[in-house]
């Protein structure tokens, strides 16, 4: 049996991590584009908001921190918050789409 990447894994746990305003996790509305893990235990998740100014960073933050650092080979979590390339609903899953109702 293959062993799944970090990344695969990482990306399966921040699906526990919820947008209480939308009720949908932050990896099927697109929001992380990409987790990485470097020799020091330093995971980097490179990420955007549906808005900018969004009044739940604080609490996406310590919800991916608090999931990943559930990892024994990550030492710290770092956010890279960006806004290139810009969100959009074409970066949802087609689950999460559908849960909101949008065709």
């Amino acid at each position: 049996m293959k062993k799944r990447s970090f990344k695969d894994r990482a990306m399966s746990v921040l699906e526990n991590v919820v947008d209480p305003e939308l009720t949908i996790d932050i990896v099927n509305l697109g929001l992380i584009y990409n987790v990485e893990l470097d020799d020091q235990g330093l995971c980097t998740v490179t990420m955007t908001l549906t808005i900018a100014g969004c009044p739940l960073t604080d609490y996406l933050n310590e919800a991916i921190d608090e999931e990943l650092m559930g990892f024994d080979e990550v030492k710290d979590v770092k956010i890279n918050l960006v806004w290139e390339p810009a969100w959009s609903i074409d970066k949802m899953s087609r689950e999460a789409k559908l849960e909101l109702g949008i065709h």
